[in-house]
């Protein structure tokens, strides 16, 4: 009974070395961000506008966390099973942990298999967040031109349970944009593997068709249209778009909603059949869309009481 005492100390020593370092680790990340938090103060005095992409960037980064800690557990589990095994071993003895030798296998092997599965699907959201994060990155930069023209641009503009990647808003009318960043078939090269045909009703894509994109578009234009009369006092038509960055768009027949590829966005300005709203109402949409899209907070501990 003594001597079982006595391997208590190595029993938790083993544990120790498993856990120990990484929680030193992570207390230090932590305790270092209190830290700066604490001691510096943003040098800004409003919140920011949210860039292309800002909902895609929060999930990359979560989703990111999610694989890190997926891998964290798939290099630790299997050690920390090997540890409790090797002291149990030698407080019983080798020969009196052989039979339970298949268990301990069972359980690595369950929680690795697990842990696998995740990853494999964690790895896949990631990339398909990325692929949509560069989507609206470069139909963002694309539409940031038509501020030259005189237009205003906003983005990833928060509404109801979910965000417009896009609103321009201009003497031409208001846009709502919509972007998807579609990827295309490997063993299709040059211009027929990359283009999209829209007869008005659907997209047809190499390998298969949809209308969800257009009505998704069809939906928050709407939306946006009926808030901003809501803020505004005054009825604002929204024209809804969808930009399919890196595709050619073949058009067949016209329909509620404009598409454009991404380098086609240089030309949104051009497009006739709306009425455009006066100066004084783009003023007081663009400052309702502006209110909604400043939610960046700054770094450091919240905003700097100097407004300069």
């Amino acid at each position: 009974m003594n001597e079982a005492v006595l391997q208590v100390p190595i029993v938790v020593g083993l544990l120790l070395t498993c856990l120990l370092g990484p929680a030193i680790a992570i207390a230090m990340l932590l305790l270092r961000k209190r830290w700066a938090r604490q001691r510096r103060r943003s040098p800004l005095g409003i919140d920011l506008l949210r860039g292309p992409g800002h909902t895609l960037r929060d999930q990359i980064e979560e989703a990111t966390n999610d694989l890190s800690s997926d891998i964290f557990v798939l290099m630790l589990f299997p050690l920390l099973i090997v540890a409790v095994f090797l002291a149990q071993a030698h407080v019983r003895g080798l020969q009196g942990m052989v039979p339970l030798l298949p268990i301990y296998v069972a359980a690595v092997l369950a929680v690795v298999a697990w842990v696998v599965r995740g990853l494999w699907r964690a790895s896949s959201r990631l990339d398909n967040l990325r692929t949509g994060y560069d989507a609206e990155v470069a139909v963002g930069q694309e539409l940031d031109q038509l501020m030259r023209q005189g237009a205003a641009v906003f983005h990833d503009f928060p509404a109801d349970g979910f965000n417009i990647d896009h609103v321009v808003i201009s003497r031409c009318g208001v846009f709502a944009v919509e972007t998807k960043g579609f990827t295309k078939p490997g063993d299709q090269r040059g211009r027929a593997g990359a283009t999209v045909t829209y007869n008005g009703e659907a997209l047809s894509f190499p390998r298969r068709s949809t209308r969800e994109p257009l009505e998704q578009a069809e939906r928050q234009a709407a939306w946006l249209a009926k808030w901003l009369g809501n803020s505004t006092g005054e009825p604002v038509p929204v024209v809804p778009v969808l930009a399919l960055p890196g595709w050619f768009v073949d058009r067949k027949g016209r329909g509620p909603v404009r598409v454009y590829s991404g380098k086609e966005l240089a030309g949104l300005l051009d497009a006739k059949g709306v009425a455009g709203p006066s100066e004084e109402a783009i003023r007081r949409i663009s400052h309702q869309v502006e209110q909604r899209c400043r939610t960046v907070a700054p770094r450091y501990g919240g905003r700097s009481t100097d407004t300069r």
